[in-house]
């Protein structure tokens, strides 16, 4: 490894002497919006706080920008050497002074064998170019793996019923803080999955019985083995890598702007991680048929899992410079994605899932803001987005594939306008009035809607949707830390039984607790108490209902 001298701040504190670097790999000629930073993540990741990185590069731009990436990713840049031709940089992971002057950091490898030295960088550097395209693609961390298609897709088996007027939570829920600190070392490659997976299972079997003790009708997993409710599909689809929002600055057409953007999110950039396609999308593993199977020990109650919605991935995952290597138009990339959604869909309703729910926040900014060029971090996705009624038409054309002879009355789709802060404001406001014609016309049978915060209008203008249709109706603000009142709740929920009749009718908070990870919009005991709450006022409602 080289060992740097140039400066002092290289340099053991105690001793004086050069600090080697624990990992290295040569860039070559990459640039950091050619599939550099993309190789530095790789590396950096399952180092421990306080290790060192040097990347070797012979392209001079990096020069400039790798210490901006330092800066907004809270890396320091220890050192930068020139050799000849070649440019050597020393980047430590957090600060120098986290790392133990006397002994360098312990690197862990996990079954997934994902740290490298540079003597197997010539791995990392490999280029692939898709059919079709003469564009070279991204350098790959990892091989492109061919697109596995099952030659038979099972079909949905029975599932528990659901009665009139369930209760059931959105899908998120508040994770212990051991469980964090899990996620995070299972992303940066310091924690085996079995590790993890074992961890996370002592979560779940909390969360469920915390919705047994509420009363709930239907269970979640509350998402607990996810960093947040949409990104984690990025890290097991095929040919996809996570990356941190802070990553993706060399591929934006405004990188000042974007930074800007980035630093007003209430959720670090550098916390929430960002799908990056260099391959055709292919799923070789489920995405959460796992999730159903260890929760569906813990109860006989029906289960509902959570997905993000094909619209939603498209948005998130086609970003020119990255996916367009891969998708000559962001339309092919959506038709992998609505075929592993479509395969992931039949083996959860095969699995015996009650209801697969589909989130499509993004929905709410394609009815409320403008269409603009340029990106929006609205629920995490930054793909540029065309007039609202083509973006309407666009989605209801991806259900319709997606669910093409399957049950509509397990599917279902979840809209909100923003979960990433407990700040009201900040937040998209408007009725449902110009999504009613397009839920009218979804091919889905369960809608769950965001209904109790004034952000979201009034109940009438839903009044016309499908009489075949059940409507989740959110009767509780899980932004808020208030339990509201019996009487609040009880309030609503008569408002939506006079609108839509009681047989039809589902009672949700607003949206999930904990979107993500890293900044859950409750508490668990908050989360708990609202739960219990809608079931007390329902169950007096019930007495009093003939249904």
């Amino acid at each position: 490894m080289t060992e740097f001298k140039e400066s002092q701040k290289s340099s053991s504190p105690e001793s004086g002497e050069p600090i080697p670097a624990d990992v290295s790999f040569d860039g070559g000629d990459l640039d950091c919006g050619s599939g550099l930073l993309l190789l530095i993540r790789k590396h950096i990741d399952p180092l421990p706080r306080g290790g060192l990185l040097e990347i070797r590069s012979r392209e001079a731009s990096v020069r400039e920008d790798l210490p901006a990436w330092c800066r907004m990713t809270g890396n320091e840049l220890v050192n930068t050497l020139q050799l000849d031709q070649e440019l050597r940089f020393l980047v430590c992971k957090g600060s120098l002074d986290e790392r133990n002057a006397s002994a360098r950091p312990t690197i862990h490898q996990n079954s997934t064998d994902r740290v490298h030295t540079r003597d197997s960088q010539a791995s990392h550097l490999e280029a692939a170019t898709t059919s079709g395209n003469t564009r070279q693609s991204m350098p790959l961390t990892q091989p492109i793996k061919p697109i596995q298609r099952p030659t038979s897709l099972p079909q949905p088996t029975p599932s528990p019923p659901i009665p009139a007027m369930a209760v059931m939570g959105i899908g998120s829920w508040p994770r212990p803080r051991w469980l964090l600190q899990a996620v995070h070392e299972w992303l940066e490659s310091r924690l085996s999955d079995d590790d993890f997976q074992r961890t996370a299972d002592d979560s779940i079997r909390l969360i469920v019985q915390q919705q047994l003790e509420a009363g709930v009708d239907v269970v979640t997993d509350g998402e607990q083995r996810r960093d947040n409710y949409a990104s984690f599909v990025g890290g097991l689809l095929d040919n996809c890598q996570l990356i941190p929002l802070s990553d993706l600055l060399p591929y934006v057409d405004d990188p000042t702007k974007f930074a800007a953007e980035m630093q007003s999110l209430d959720v670090p950039a550098s916390e929430v991680r960002h799908p990056a396609v260099f391959g055709p999308l292919g799923r070789s593993r489920s995405l959460a048929v796992h999730e159903f199977e260890y929760a569906a020990k813990l109860t006989r109650l029906p289960i509902k899992v959570a997905l993000p919605g094909p619209y939603l991935l498209t948005r998130t995952m086609w970003m020119e410079c990255i996916s367009d290597r891969a998708y000559e138009s962001r339309e092919l990339l959506a038709q992998d994605i609505v075929r592993v959604l479509r395969e992931e869909l039949h083996d959860l309703l095969h699995a015996g899932v009650a209801i697969v729910q589909f989130d499509e926040p993004v929905l709410a900014e394609v009815a409320f803001t403008q269409p603009v060029r340029g990106r929006t971090f609205m629920c995490g996705a930054l793909g540029e987005k065309l007039p609202t009624e083509e973006e309407l038409q666009f989605t209801q054309q991806l259900y319709q594939e997606l669910t093409r002879g399957l049950p509509l009355d397990r599917i279902g789709i979840h809209i909100c306008r923003g979960n990433w802060s407990r700040d009201e404001s900040v937040a998209l406001s408007g009725s449902y009035t110009p999504l009613a014609s397009f839920l009218s016309n979804l091919s889905v049978g369960n809608y769950f809607l965001e209904m109790c915060t004034p952000r979201a209008g009034e109940l009438e203008v839903l009044a016309d949707l499908p009489s075949n249709r059940r409507i989740g109706i959110g009767v509780v603000n899980q932004k808020l830390d208030v339990i509201e009142s019996n009487q609040e709740i009880r309030k609503k929920i008569v408002r939506a039984v006079e609108t839509f009749g009681e047989s039809r009718l589902i009672l949700t908070p607003d949206c999930g607790f904990a979107t993500f990870a890293d900044k859950p919009i409750s508490t668990v005991e908050i989360a708990a108490r609202k739960l219990a709450a809608i079931v007390t006022a329902r169950n007096e409602l019930l007495g009093q209902i003939s249904l």
